[in-house]
Parts: C-alpha cells; structure tokens; sequence
C-alpha cells in the first residue's frame, strides 16, 4: 500500500487540556504514555482496560507504535457510545469502539467511521453459571436473564432467540445496568445475563469460584462485528498517513500479543486500577483470540476484515432496530487501510 502524506490539522483546545490534565494524573485517567519518539497519538479505550486491550499495551512496550512513528497514549473509556462521540468532537485521535455502536452514532450525524475492525465475530453470549443446570438454548426457558436496555447485545437478543426456537415471552428479561447485571447475577437474583464472554464471565467466574457456561450468539449462526479503530473523518481525508501508520500498528501488535499471551498481558500490569488480576486478563485476552477472525478472514492479518462480513453486520443490526435503513458500508467503513469495504 502506497504511503501518503498530508499535514495534519491541529488538535482542538479541550483536546490539549485534556491530554494536559491527563498527564498530570495518569492513574485517575486510566492512561498510559508511550515510551520514546514520534507524532504523539491518543486512543481511547471502550472501557476500563482488561484483557481485550493488552495488545495495545504490548504494542507500546515492545517498540510498535514507536517503530510506526507513534507513542501512543492510551486512556480508559465508559462505553463505546461516549468513545464514538469523543473522537467525533475531536477529543481522541483514534478510538476502540463496539461497531453497532459506532452504526448508531454514524446515522446520528457524528463523523466518523471505522478504519479497521479486529473483533470480528461478536462476543455476544448468554452467562449462567455452569451449576444452575442451563447447558443448551432451550433451558432458557421460564428463567430470568438481566439484559441493559438499548445496548447491541440487548437488542439483538430476540434474533437469538428466533435462531434458537424461542420466542421473547420464553425468558424474562431484567433492565440493570453493567455493574447491577453482574451483582444480580453473582447473588442469584436472576438466572444469568447477556453480556460480552470474553469480558464479563472471566470476571464472574474468578470473584464467585464457580463455572460459567456461555451460550454464544454465535453458536446460533448470528454473528456482526464487535470492537475496532475509528477515526474522524477529518483525520483520515486530511492525515492518511497516521491513519495507515496506525492501523498497522495495530494490526502487528495483534499479531504479536497472540505469539505471547502471557507477555502481552504483562505489559498491562499498574496501568490502571480498575484491572481485575493478571490471572482474569490472560484469560480475557486467550478469549478475545478466537473473536479476530471470521471464517472468511480466518488465517489473515487482524483486522482485515471480508465485504461479507460487513453487509452481514449492517443487515443484522438493522434488522434488530439499531440501525433505521441498512445502507451502504462506505457511510461507516474506510477500506482503504485495511481492505473489504467493498
């Protein structure tokens, strides 16, 4: 791919302060600064660091983003809707950020759009513990799942459903936000709850001392994309160059932090205090491997993703009510950093 140049437009004042305020205090901000020289680039994080991010930390400890002309900054995020907006008004140079949710923002006007998306197959999944007796689908049934109103996970829960021969009136669903689904299910309030395996069930498992069994969206042929690098749009018409440098970054330190699991999640340590244990991280990031591919891309570089996939994510999303209309991929996707937006 042919390296183009450009010059880059200054970041805005809040921007500055940020990054200021940031410095000054690294541990509240959940950040992390890049060791050595280049164009000082920042990225937020959909959400406080755990093992789905430790290749981005092994990226900076190994010297890649420094080889790419970066040091990289790294800062915790609460959610991937307010992550989209914060790239959106320019606060972040990239973001890390569930694709329904940059869907979503990108029909409400905010602009921005994918430039690679490295969690390719969804990890959606109902969580039960592995003793209540739930093995399979259908023993869902007449059981109560915490669900959060309004998030891709929730909203696509009635396609899954519908692909495992259940109707909504099967299970009862209980609105609790992040925090509350994982209470309500640690206590026994309800049954279980849908949420991201790679994330939320390590966590589960390794506070209770109990097995968790997931029941994959995916094991029901109901698969879109999940986590991904976005930018301005403003950044990638003006300054492709970062953006090419960045994303295969990127892409070579989700290569190597899956050589070296164990080595990726030790660049993690002490950066932010929010981490459940190395113990949980490495177990969230061995999860998170398997998410980087589909079988389409399966035994290709991470985060090149097939046109396929994409039309799949959008139909699907729309299907589910997030999106109003399945447009093109081009209104959310930049293939030229990556490929497969065609």
């Amino acid at each position: 791919m042919p390296v183009r140049t450009s010059a880059r437009p200054a970041r805005s004042t809040g921007t500055a302060l940020l990054a200021g305020a940031c410095a000054l205090a690294l541990a509240a901000c959940g950040g992390q600064d890049g060791p050595g020289d280049g164009e000082r680039v920042t990225l937020q994080l959909n959400w406080y660091p755990y093992g789905e991010h430790a290749a981005f930390y092994h990226g900076v400890a190994e010297g890649i983003y420094e080889k790419h002309g970066i040091a990289l900054t790294i800062e915790a995020g609460q959610g991937s809707a307010r992550v989209v907006q914060a790239v959106g008004q320019r606060d972040f140079d990239f973001g890390w950020a569930d694709t329904p949710a940059l869907l979503a923002n990108v029909d409400q006007g905010v602009d921005v759009r994918s430039v690679g998306v490295y969690l390719q197959s969804t990890p959606s999944a109902v969580q039960v513990f592995s003793d209540t007796g739930i093995r399979e689908p259908e023993d869902l049934r007449g059981r109560t799942i915490a669900v959060s109103a309004g998030d891709a996970v929730t909203l696509t829960f009635p396609l899954y459903l519908d692909a495992v021969g259940l109707a909504e009136s099967d299970v009862t669903q209980q609105n609790l936000d992040s925090a509350g689904k994982n209470a309500a299910m640690m206590v026994g309030r309800v049954d279980g709850l849908i949420g991201f395996a790679h994330d939320q069930g390590p966590k589960i498992a390794d506070e209770s001392g109990r097995d968790v069994t997931y029941l994959r969206y995916s094991d029901a042929g109901l698969n879109f994309f999940s986590n991904g690098l976005i930018a301005h749009n403003t950044t990638i018409a003006d300054d492709p160059d970062l953006v090419e440098r960045m994303v295969a970054a990127t892409t070579e330190a989700f290569t190597a932090a899956q050589e070296d699991p164990e080595a990726a999640v030790e660049a993690m340590a002490g950066k932010n205090p929010q981490m459940p244990s190395a113990e949980v991280l490495l177990q969230q990031w061995q999860e998170t491997i398997p998410l980087l591919s589909t079988d389409r891309t399966e035994g290709g570089a991470p985060g090149a993703t097939d046109p396929a996939d994409w039309r799949d994510t959008i139909e699907v999303l729309a299907e589910a009510g997030l999106l109003d209309e399945a447009r093109e991929t081009d209104a959310y996707f930049d293939g030229s950093f990556t490929g497969g937006g065609e």
